[in-house]
Parts: structure tokens; C-alpha cells; sequence
């Protein structure tokens, strides 16, 4: 395996043009701004609601950054570009927060038109999924509540506590969620079921076990994401590989480290619970890398996706892989970051031979705010994520005005 440098920003940066590079200088060097982001993300929701004209402004600056396009058609020539480097893709329908068995339905649909979509594409391996999409936020809650830690492990869902609309409802969404893996399977397309919040985790993590029992024979194509900010998570994940060789299924595995670490800490401490996330980075980091070394310890039942945006991380996994005498384009194990960032990390992998991707959004621009928020709360927020990005540009720049090609 070739040695791994992710300070090569010509590599990194060679699919951008100079127009691009300074494009994206600008909004990082804006996302630094703490009060412009928090103006800015309250703000733009309520000017996209109230239909002014600012959706040109987005489209030139942080949507071109950080989505693929307003359809799947769009997200073609996004694809096509990253292949030329090697880089696979991960496509997500990135609309949020519509409720309604209606609304649901048309989700599904949506993910299928993916999954159909994907199968005509050679770089796009996977399509990511939120059962958010699928399935009412109160009713995974009170499922939440009933769950078994055990049950949950062996896909088992507790209905009990449901009344019979409620019941109903729930074998709606398990119907979607299956007709979207059973096309998959059809099409040779993984699904990976992304993570939620921690009070409504379990009926995910239950359905998508259940899933991976149904599904996950003989090759990978459910695949389930761990929070590695949450205690004891880890923990989770090794049981999880105990019971998928139990039950002769291939574990898929997504390891993050999460995103509602704000939102998790708020509500433990408005209903006086003990926090489900770890009490600082270290502790997260160390389950982090943790959970590498055991998926890839165990990499003849595992297929995992190393989705992270952590250099130490990612460079840790690549070693692990030489140790353990496993190629770098095995295609038990995929890494994956946002479209748009850490770049420095996505195409020196590629370019070393691993399989790389980038996790790639897609939908109108209305839709797809709620992310573009998260995206610039992240890296206002993410120690040194903003710093990074920026000194990582400003180098590119600075390499290219020393050529004659700048």
C-alpha cells in the first residue's frame, strides 16, 4: 500500500478549478464567522419561506459546496467529475420533516427512483436512508420507550403499547423500508440506514437489524449507523457482529461519531437524565478508532464504511488494513466524507488506491435547507474543522500561483 499524506492539497484539490477554489475560500472563511452563521442560519429559512429571491445566492455559494444538484439528473455530471479521480458516491435524497402516510409513501417512492437511479451508475455503490423519511418522529418515540435492549439486537420490534391505528402504521413503514431494501437487492445497491436521535434510536437500529437478517446473505446490503458520541455504542456494535455470525447474516456497519451532540445534551438536561454522549472528544475519538480496529479485526463477517472527516482516523484505518494484510480497494471497506469537505482526505485515499466516496445530497433547494444549516453550524462549530479547510485552500492557492498555470 502506497504511504498516505493528507497534506497533498494538489491531489486534493485537482478536480477543483481556480474559480472554485476561491468560491469555496470565501465561504469557509465565512463559516468562521460564529454571529454571521447564527444570523444567517435563522435568517435564510425564513427567506426562502417567505419566497424571496435569494435562491441564485444559495444555489452559486454553500448549496454548489455541499449538494450535487436539485434532481438526480443534476447530480450526474457531479458523479461523472468524481469518477475521473477515482471517487465513488453515496447518494442522498436530502429532503427532511415531512410528515403524513402520504408524504412517506412519496418518500419511499423517492429512495426506490435512487435505488433504480444508482443501478445505472458504476460509482454509485450506495444510497443513504432516514426512517425519519418514512415513519412519524411520535411513533418511533413511543416504540423507543417499549424497546428491549435484547429485542432490539435480534430485530425484534415491541408493538405491545400500540393501538391498532398505531400498529398498523408501524407495518406500514416496515413495508417501505423492506420494498426499498428489496429493490436494492434487485439492483445491487446498498442502503444505509442513517442514525437519529437517541430517544428514538432503538425501533431504527431494531428495523434495520431485521433487515440485515433478511437481507444480508451472502453479500452486504443493509447497513446500520453507529454513533460513537454515545455511551456505551461500542458496545452495541460488538454484540451486533455476535448476533449477525449467530444468525449466519453479514454485518453492515456505518461507525460515526454524531450529530446531535447540542440537541442530546439539551434534552437530557431539561428531563433530568444522564446524557447519552460520551463527556468529551477524547472518550468519543478512542470508542471511534476502537470500533476500526474490532470491524476490521473481524472484516470476514463486516463490511464497514469509515465515515470520517478525523485525518487520525482515516490514517489509522488504512494501517490497520496493511497490519491485518487487507487490500486497499477490499470492497469490505468503503471511506466516506461530505461532498464538499475534507477533500484532502477523500482523493489522497483514492488516489493511494482505497475506496473512497463522497456522501453526495440531492433535492430542490427549499428542501435541502435544513441540511445546509446543519453544514454551517458543523463547521462553525467543529473544532478546527473551518481552520483546516481554509489553511488546506489557502495552500492550494498559494502551490498554483507558484505554476504557470494559475
Amino acid at each position: 500500500m502506497a504511504n498516505i499524506s493528507f497534506e497533498n492539497t494538489e491531489t486534493a484539490f485537482e478536480y477543483k478549478t481556480n474559480n472554485e477554489l476561491k468560491k469555496a475560500k470565501f465561504l469557509f472563511a465565512s463559516m468562521a464567522k460564529p454571529l454571521l452563521v447564527k444570523v444567517g442560519t435563522k435568517i435564510t429559512p425564513l427567506l426562502i419561506k417567505a419566497h424571496l429571491p435569494i435562491n441564485g445566492l444559495i444555489r452559486n455559494t454553500i448549496f454548489a459546496q455541499f449538494v450535487g444538484g436539485e434532481t438526480l439528473q443534476e447530480t450526474t455530471k457531479v458523479i461523472e467529475r468524481l469518477a475521473k479521480f477515482h471517487v465513488q458516491v453515496i447518494l442522498d435524497y436530502g429532503v427532511e420533516g415531512k410528515e403524513g402516510e402520504e408524504n412517506f409513501d412519496q418518500a419511499r417512492d423517492e429512495f426506490i427512483n435512487v435505488i433504480e437511479y444508482a443501478a445505472t451508475q458504476p460509482h454509485v455503490p450506495f444510497i443513504s436512508v432516514k426512517l425519519t423519511g418514512l415513519a412519524r418522529f411520535s411513533l418511533l418515540e413511543k416504540l423507543n420507550d417499549d424497546a428491549n435492549y435484547n429485542d432490539v439486537l435480534n430485530g425484534i420490534i415491541n408493538t405491545n403499547n400500540l393501538n391498532d391505528n398505531e400498529k398498523n402504521e408501524w407495518q406500514n413503514v416496515v413495508d417501505r423500508l423492506d420494498k426499498i431494501c428489496a429493490t436494492a437487492i434487485k439492483s445491487d445497491t446498498g442502503v444505509l440506514i442513517d442514525a437519529e436521535e437517541s430517544w428514538i434510536q432503538n425501533p431504527v437500529d431494531a428495523l434495520t437489524m431485521q433487515m440485515m437478517q433478511k437481507y444480508n446473505v451472502g453479500k452486504p446490503v443493509v447497513y446500520n449507523t453507529v454513533q460513537l458520541y454515545r455511551h456505551h455504542r461500542l458496545q452495541f456494535l460488538k454484540e451486533s457482529y455476535e448476533v449477525s455470525k449467530r444468525n449466519n447474516y453479514l454485518l453492515g456497519v456505518k461507525p460515526v461519531r454524531g450529530a446531535y451532540m447540542e440537541k442530546e445534551r439539551k434534552r437530557a438536561s431539561l428531563l433530568h437524565y444522564r446524557s447519552p454522549i460520551q463527556p468529551d472528544k477524547e472518550h468519543t475519538d478512542e470508542d471511534y478508532n476502537e470500533a476500526l480496529k474490532f470491524c476490521i479485526e473481524h472484516i470476514q463477517n463486516i463490511f464497514i464504511i469509515v465515515a470520517s472527516h478525523n485525518e487520525e482516523s482515516n490514517l489509522l484505518a488504512t494501517q490497520l488494513m496493511q497490519r491485518s494484510r487487507i487490500n486497499a480497494d477490499s470492497n469490505h471497506v468503503l471511506f466516506s466524507q461530505l461532498y464538499g469537505m475534507s477533500d484532502n482526505i477523500t482523493f489522497n485515499l483514492a488516489k493511494a488506491g482505497f475506496n473512497a466516496s463522497k456522501y453526495l445530497p440531492f433535492g430542490p433547494i427549499k428542501d435541502v435547507i435544513p441540511y445546509l444549516m446543519r453544514r454551517a453550524q458543523e463547521n462553525s462549530s467543529v473544532s478546527g474543522q473551518t481552520g483546516r479547510e481554509l489553511s488546506l485552500i489557502k495552500k492550494e492557492m498559494k502551490r498554483r500561483q507558484q505554476t504557470t498555470n494559475y
